[in-house]
This record gives C-alpha cells, sequence and structure tokens, in this order.
C-alpha cells in the first residue's frame, strides 16, 4: 500500500534552542525508523511557525508523530492528496 501525505502544522510553545532542535532531530530519526519520510520541512512566518510535510504508512503513524511533537510545539495535520488523485475523484 501507498504511504499517505500529511502536511503537519507547527506552532512552538517554547523558545527554540539549539537543544530544542537537536531533540526535534532525535525524534525525526525516531520517526524514520517507523516508517515515516520526511519529504520536507520548513519554518514559517505568521499563524505557524512551521510546515512539516511527511509520508506515513498510516493515520495512527502520523497522529502518533503529532503527539510526540506535543512536548515543544501545537500541532494541526492534514492529509493530502496529490492533485492528480484527486481529479480522479470527480469521475
Amino acid at each position: 500500500m501507498k504511504n499517505l501525505i500529511f502536511i503537519m502544522l507547527v506552532k512552538n510553545t517554547r523558545k527554540v534552542t539549539k537543544e530544542m532542535i537537536a531533540e526535534t532531530s532525535k525524534r525525526m530519526r525516531k520517526m524514520s525508523k517507523e516508517g515515516i519520510k520526511v519529504i520536507d520541512i520548513y519554518w514559517t512566518l505568521g499563524r505557524y511557525d512551521g510546515v512539516f510535510i511527511f509520508e506515513a504508512p498510516n493515520e495512527k503513524a502520523a497522529m502518533k508523530a503529532g503527539i510526540e511533537s506535543a512536548e515543544t510545539a501545537k500541532t494541526e495535520t492534514l492529509v493530502a492528496i496529490p492533485r492528480e488523485e484527486a481529479i480522479k475523484l470527480l469521475d
């Protein structure tokens, strides 16, 4: 089965430090071992502090990633469907 694509919107709940970045990097390595593939990460201006785009085998794996991020951030996770696949749903 093909992995699902998720977009996680991130709002930091504490000041970003080098230690926090190291902690996040460690968490991302753990997620990789659990089948989550990071597509890209962006720091942003505005309502959210970052956007994390990733593939996961299922919704439970994506939810676990969000729960584990709760130590440092509030998250909102969206399921993304490629445009071509969404267009096929119109038929």
